[in-house]
């Protein structure tokens, strides 16, 4: 039945947000499911949506809807359990919170039912981890060449702006060490040794992306999308989610309202310069038929690809691996073979040398 869908599904973020660090979401989304079931205003604000499947992901269209009324402050009862509004959550008054939380969500509705309509858009800048890591790892074959960045599933086309990002680990740091992006810790212990080498300086002289749906990030309602996206008692996030905006603010990039296989029906590779197609985490948004364009034009380009006009395809998506899903980095330059470079927690942060 749809609503027993809906409940199986917010519980299983639920468990997703307590694994990953976030007791907040996890306790509120686990009585939201309840309230679902007994038909309470939780179950009011995702009517229609019962049935969704899993990659809609209405556990957190909700928790974004939720948030976007705390950081404007439209819900200053709740904004009191809320760290990423000034507040601090207690476990053991989780009780509290969620009747905030309900309140809000039965008061907030006409809100919560247009936030309904939006695909999440985290745009999560830590997964430019990976994606410098599998930048890099084509960079050692190819040689330094210039780079052609285009993205898919871009978003606000943060992570366009990478290479201006400082990763760090124990006995490795790149990218510029003033950067209001640092992704630190961004390896369980430390790197694998081809990264800790001499690494070149990226140089890009293309970067575009494209999104069903781009968000302009210096735009009040964009940053406002981005921000309520981020679990709210996560504030590594935040910052580096704030980090990311400055940034925009003075580099913007161009973020294409298209699907992946028509945008890259436009790309070529260029003579003395690495052609490179990257991704994170969206795979499982994109409708089948789409994904099919994507992977046709994506071996185009691998066919296409040569050693002075070199392709390269990284990518940072969950993989099944046994009964797992497991987030894994790949890279493939031209028809050579995929590598399976390193794994990741989902949000990027922290990575490690994987055994698959």
């Amino acid at each position: 039945m749809p609503r027993e869908h809906a409940i199986a599904m917010i519980d299983h973020q639920a468990d997703a947000c307590a694994e990953l660090g976030s007791p907040l979401y996890a306790a509120l989304l686990h009585r939201a499911a309840r309230d679902v079931a007994e038909g309470g205003p939780c179950a009011e604000a995702l009517a229609g949506y019962e049935d969704a499947p899993g990659p809609a992901a209405i556990a957190l269209r909700l928790l974004g809807a939720v948030h976007g009324l705390v950081l404007t402050g439209r819900a200053p009862e709740l904004a009191a359990h809320y760290p990423s509004a000034g507040g601090s959550f207690d476990p053991a008054g989780a009780d509290a919170a969620w009747s905030a939380f309900r309140a809000t969500v039965a008061a907030g509705l006409p809100w919560i039912r247009e936030w309904m309509t939006r695909p999440p858009q985290t745009n999560e800048t830590g997964r430019a981890n990976l994606l410098v890591t599998g930048l890099l790892r084509a960079l050692a074959e190819t040689g330094p060449l210039p780079v052609r960045l285009f993205e898919l599933g871009s978003s606000a086309g943060l992570n366009l702006l990478a290479d201006h990002f400082r990763l760090t680990a124990p006995g490795f740091a790149y990218g510029p060490a003033d950067s209001p992006v640092l992704l630190a810790d961004a390896w369980r212990g430390t790197p694998p040794g081809w990264l800790t080498g001499p690494q070149p300086e990226l140089r890009f002289t293309e970067r575009r992306g494209c999104d069903p749906t781009p968000i302009d990030p210096r735009s009040a309602d964009g940053a406002l999308a981005l921000r309520s996206y981020v679990w709210a008692d996560q504030p590594s996030r935040a910052a580096r989610l704030n980090g990311a905006l400055a940034l925009a603010a003075e580099l913007p990039t161009q973020v294409e309202a298209s699907g992946a296989g028509d945008f890259l029906g436009q790309v070529q590779p260029a003579e003395g310069a690495l052609t490179v197609v990257w991704h994170s985490i969206m795979r499982q948004y994109v409708p089948k038929p789409e994904w099919a364009r994507a992977e046709a034009e994506l071996t185009r380009l691998a066919e296409a690809s040569t050693p002075t006009a070199p392709v390269a395809h990284v990518a940072f998506e969950p993989r099944r691996v046994g009964e797992e899903h497991r987030f894994l980095l790949t890279a493939r330059v031209g028809s050579g073979a995929e590598q399976v470079v390193a794994e990741a927690a989902p949000h990027g942060v922290p990575a490690w040398e994987t055994d698959v």
